[in-house]
């Protein structure tokens, strides 16, 4: 195959793209980029953490385009609804790790990381139980403001002390990820209370809690 050919498969490609496969695509590149993000952070330059802070900021913007894209088009789809959440907390988990591996987040500051990361894995297996009932819930101001704080911490984590002077990154990262810790837990308790009726067999199909960052009202 020629370097044309390949030029114009590659073309046909991407502007055969439709609506419906856009927000999936998104989701999926966010879940590409992981790899690319933590090697670069493995490499300790100034360089490198600004590429690896230029990748995660988009990744960060998928998390919320795909989902605005998938709402005002129309395309919800299954596959969204399942890749979606995977990809927020494979991103979420594998920068977590890579930052304990750094030491950006050891002694103390490592418990926020601690919490985020349980209570990831709790939400994932009520959602497993859950799912099958068809229980709807859904997001509450509390649950995006600790998305967000969450997620810039974790900016300035990734900078380290690869930032500018002026700028204490690891303080203001370890300050914001402690904040998203408490928010964290707020928002599984709260999930928790509101699904016991479920849990212990009570009648009912739709949790109105309004708690839950990463249901399928905000997913594709």
């Amino acid at each position: 195959m020629t370097t044309d050919s390949r030029f114009e498969t590659l073309r046909n490609a991407v502007f055969s793209i439709t609506k419906e496969e856009t927000p999936n695509i998104l989701t999926i590149a966010r879940i590409v980029v992981i790899p690319v993000i933590l090697l670069l952070m493995a490499i300790p330059t100034a360089f490198t953490a600004w590429c690896a802070l230029f990748f995660y900021t988009l990744a960060c913007v998928t998390d919320w385009f795909d989902g605005y894209l998938a709402r005002k088009w129309g395309t919800m789809s299954d596959i969204g609804k399942f890749l979606d959440p995977i990809a927020d907390k494979l991103l979420v988990t594998a920068l977590v790790l890579m930052l304990a591996a750094l030491d950006r987040l050891d002694g103390i500051w490592f418990i926020p990381a601690v919490v985020i990361l349980s209570r990831e894995i709790f939400i994932s297996g009520l959602r497993e139980f859950m799912g099958p009932k068809n229980i709807k819930v859904h997001v509450s101001q509390l649950a995006k403001w600790k998305t967000t704080a969450q997620m810039v911490s974790l900016g300035f984590l990734i900078m380290g002390e690869f930032s500018p002077e002026a700028i204490p990154s690891l303080w203001i990262g370890w300050i914001l990820l402690s904040i998203a810790a408490v928010l964290t837990a707020l928002t599984g308790w709260q999930y928790l209370q509101a699904a016991l009726p479920v849990l212990t067999g009570s009648d009912g199909d739709i949790i109105d809690a309004e708690i839950l960052d990463d249901v399928e009202d905000t997913d594709e």
